[in-house]
């Protein structure tokens, strides 16, 4: 009779299916663990943290170089060394995706849309396309040229956006609410027509069948490593991030029934509640700071998922 998997082969499986490449995964790391407590470490303790996840020591400088050329991370030596950490555009960019990341399993909607016409002149091409390429970002379907929906989108985040690019004068941003049931056919054909839900919904079921087992396992109180934990955590993080940073999220009352984000997203929070404990134990004694020890989790860490 075959032998039942452990946590640990799991993990190991998990980490050749999943196949991460260096600079993302670090970025999935810093936001979801190094970020709670500070968002600083010793590049040394960073090393040694990665590389149970398949990343060797050069693979992670390399890595911690790029995410400075792009303004994710910051160095600041002292002496002979440098801790690295996140610069105000890492956190602000790690800000905007913690709100979809880690959103509650269920988001009120007043059904409301936000509605962007972007003036036919006035605006490049290039402005034009990359305006649209921020927006679908944001969640934001295409519905025509120029026009560009969402519902319930964020109304800072929105207006930050326009400003930053200054398009807040080339663009009319409207309000808009639908007359009839929001569940009438109609405007389920509109939503199929601005966004590819079928796609994501296959995302989202390939994250479901390779995180279930894990979650069966956690269920039957095997024991846990805390470097387990952390691998587990990180890959399941970082698997998630990948389909939920293109998922628009729609209310639910404009989705499908049986949506397989809601399952999935349900599947994290049950997984990540199990595993933080451990995980947390692993992070506080593999990474350090030029100050000593972690920092400890910041109060807003309890309330991912709507509280865990």
């Amino acid at each position: 009779m075959k032998a039942k998997p452990s946590l640990k082969d799991l993990a190991e499986r998990l980490l050749v299916d999943i196949r991460p490449r260096a600079k993302s995964l670090i970025v999935t790391v810093y936001g979801d663990a190094i970020g709670p407590h500070g968002g600083t470490v010793w590049l040394g303790s960073l090393i040694g943290l990665m590389e149970p996840l398949g990343l060797s020591e050069r693979m992670v400088r390399t890595a911690v170089f790029r995410l400075i050329k792009d303004d994710w991370l910051k160095a600041t030596p002292i002496g002979r060394r440098s801790t690295y950490g996140l610069t105000d555009a890492g956190w602000r960019r790690f800000e905007a995706a913690y709100r979809r990341i880690y959103a509650p399993l269920e988001m009120a909607w007043d059904g409301d849309w936000h509605l962007v016409m972007i003036l036919a002149t006035g605006v490049l091409p290039e402005e034009r396309d990359a305006l649209r390429r921020e927006l679908a970002w944001q969640g934001f379907g295409q519905m025509g040229p120029n026009l560009l929906a969402h519902p319930g989108a964020d109304a800072a985040e929105l207006a930050a956006t326009l400003d930053e690019r200054g398009m807040a004068e080339r663009v009319v941003v409207m309000k808009s609410r639908h007359v009839r049931a929001s569940g009438g056919p109609a405007l389920k054909s509109l939503v199929r027509e601005g966004w590819d839900l079928d796609s994501l919904s296959l995302g989202y079921q390939g994250f479901i069948k390779r995180f279930a087992p894990v979650l069966a396992l956690l269920a039957s109180n095997e024991s846990l490593a805390g470097e387990t934990a952390f691998k587990l955590r990180s890959l399941m993080m970082h698997d998630f991030r990948r389909v939920l940073l293109r998922d628009p999220m729609l209310p639910s009352e404009l989705l499908p029934e049986k949506w397989a984000g809601a399952e999935a997203r349900k599947l994290c929070r049950e997984i990540y509640g199990r595993l933080h404990e451990a995980s947390e134990r692993h992070l506080m004694t593999a990474l350090s700071t030029a100050e000593g020890a972690l920092p400890p989790l910041d109060a807003s860490f309890s309330q991912r998922f709507g509280g865990i």
